[in-house]
């Protein structure tokens, strides 16, 4: 079988026992970063010395047809920092060892995306990881713009060099009445939560930041409208070619109507 390992972002002592033991048995291990594996288990006073394969997003095409079909014979584990295929490679292979039917397993353990939330004091109910945002300023504000309606609670990946940018493009797109909290760190000796507006977060980030980082941004605060300018967004994003479902679902989000009787209303008005 395949065994997704989730392994520490950061403090050692994050490692389980079912990881331990895991490793001290695999023979196989792919990982983004074969050194970083090998680092981890000399730190964690692992004997074995598996095989190493490298995983990453540059050759993980070719790759997980080879590594499922030394799956069919034997397990291997597939390691990274925090929990494989999350923004790091190992969606590929998955989805190869799905259709080769192939069993896959994984052994849960840290998570910087979970940690994040549970730590910013926004609402963890509901919400949505969308990764790194894009290195170009003006993709970076598309894709916050196809955001700005966003009423879950969102997460972010990005790098310390970017993230003063990033947070101005979020106050500018999102307003600056949002709540944010920066992540730095999770779980090691100088982690950190900073939390406050986009200005306020830019203004501290623009002194540099170094680490890993986390963002946790406010979701938007539904917009009431009536049923019946609902039903006219509704129908203007079914002209542009979105599944009546899915924009009765992006209505209802941004709105705080009943996607449900966004969906009933529009089906009848077809009748009519």
């Amino acid at each position: 079988m395949i065994i997704l390992a989730a392994t520490p972002i950061g403090n050692l002592g994050d490692a389980s026992r079912r990881l331990i033991e895991v490793l001290e048995n695999a023979t196989v291990v792919a990982a983004e970063d074969t050194r970083m594996t090998a680092h981890l288990l000399k730190a964690l006073h692992i004997a074995n010395r598996p095989r190493l394969i490298a995983l990453h997003d540059h050759n993980e095409k070719h790759k997980a047809a080879e590594i499922v079909a030394l799956a069919t014979d034997e397990d291997v584990v597939v390691s990274d920092a925090g929990m494989p295929a999350v923004s790091d490679p190992g969606y590929g292979l998955v989805a190869e060892a799905v259709a080769q039917g192939v069993t896959v397993t994984a052994i849960p353990g840290p998570s910087a995306v979970i940690m994040a939330l549970a730590i910013s004091g926004m609402p963890t109910d509901r919400f949505t990881f969308e990764g790194f945002l894009p290195r170009k300023p003006g993709d970076r504000r598309r894709e916050l713009q196809a955001l700005a309606a966003e009423s879950r609670t969102m997460i972010f990946f990005e790098s310390p060099s970017r993230l003063a940018s990033s947070l101005a493009d979020m106050g500018a797109v999102f307003g600056d009445d949002r709540r944010i909290a920066v992540c730095r760190e999770l779980t090691k000796m100088y982690e950190e939560v900073r939390r406050g507006t986009a200005s306020e977060l830019a203004s501290w980030a623009e002194g540099g930041v170094k680490g890993e980082i986390v963002v946790v941004v406010e979701g938007a605060t539904p917009v009431v409208a009536s049923a019946e300018d609902a039903g006219v967004q509704v129908q203007a994003l079914v002209e542009g070619g979105v599944r009546l479902k899915d924009a009765c679902a992006e209505v209802a989000a941004a709105t705080g109507l009943s996607s449900r009787d966004l969906y009933q209303q529009a089906l009848a008005s077809r009748k009519r």
